[in-house]
């Protein structure tokens, strides 16, 4: 099939085009800069999703589109609300519209787990707002569409915009890492490559119009994590625990009651936790000697 990934520039984007690409898609990139990771295969297209015509353009001829494009960064979100609302909401508006004028068989979209949340302040609002205008669009223009719930995602690519990536890196730099919190937290960590192979599976018919919940297959306390990334490091670094400030991060669970339920898609097998880890600090160390 003809497939645009919107923000295939980022972590998650990349990858899950480098999924479909390697299934024998057509794959197209939209995003307001030329992607690292493109591949001899896809097709790269700049524009701005805030631009009605850029997308009505990219979107001619696709049969699915993929939509990974806005602000991600919850801590970003928070201390921006009127550029998540523009980006995220009104970036996804003009995608909906777009792909109903261009008759696009099925939206995908990027949600999270924070969906559930009273956490995640702007950032959760803007994708429940995503996730209800896509349901008006079903209902009332028969849009087919998916939403994927993603959790918390780690691996190559990432960068200071990742939580684990930001934890290693201050490993790396600082031979410490400050944790402001008790460690009890917990997350259902997934690796991206897992997550970009589940990406791929819900283009089977039976996930159509359905809430997909992409996320690791067991909790692990970050004070465990901390510990894993000290003794992947020969325990060299230092782990010092703060009294926790305000967050938009959720302790033990992202889920408060919510009657718009979602099935849970895990690959098996999937990638192992620690084997994730050193190949997230191998990149780390990668980058800093560049730096240098």
């Amino acid at each position: 099939m003809n497939i645009l990934v919107t923000g295939g520039s980022g972590f998650l984007g990349s990858h899950v085009a480098d999924a479909l690409s390697s299934h024998g898609h057509n794959v197209s990139i939209f995003d307001n800069k030329e992607s690292i990771y493109l591949k001899s295969n896809q097709s790269m297209i700049i524009g701005d999703l805030l631009d009605p015509d850029d997308v009505s353009q990219a979107l001619k001829e696709k049969d699915i589109v993929y939509h990974y494009g806005g602000i991600s960064d919850i801590d970003e979100c928070k201390t921006k609300p009127l550029e998540t609302a523009q980006v995220n909401i009104m970036g996804t508006l003009n995608l909906l519209e777009a792909s109903r004028m261009n008759q696009v068989k099925r939206f995908i979209f990027a949600s999270s787990v924070y969906v559930f949340s009273n956490s995640g302040h702007f950032y959760r609002s803007s994708k429940q707002a995503c996730e209800s205008f896509i349901q008006d669009y079903a209902d009332l223009y028969e849009l087919k569409y998916t939403n994927l719930r993603y959790g918390s995602l780690y691996g190559p690519r990432s960068d200071n915009r990742n939580g684990i990536y930001r934890l290693i890196y201050q490993a790396v730099k600082d031979k410490k890492i400050t944790f402001e919190g008790s460690g009890d937290e917990l997350r259902e960590f997934i690796h991206v490559k897992d997550a970009a192979k589940s990406s791929v599976k819900i283009l089977d018919p039976d996930y159509e119009n359905q809430n997909i919940i992409i996320t690791g297959h067991e909790k692990l306390k970050f004070s465990d994590l901390l510990n894993m990334i000290k003794e992947i490091m020969n325990n060299q670094i230092e782990i010092e625990y703060l009294p926790k400030q305000e967050s938009s991060h959720y302790n033990v669970t992202p889920y408060n009651f919510n009657p718009k339920v979602g099935l849970k898609l895990t690959n098996n097998p999937h990638y192992d936790m620690g084997q994730g880890l050193l190949q997230s600090i191998s990149e780390v160390y990668s980058k800093m000697e560049k730096k240098e």
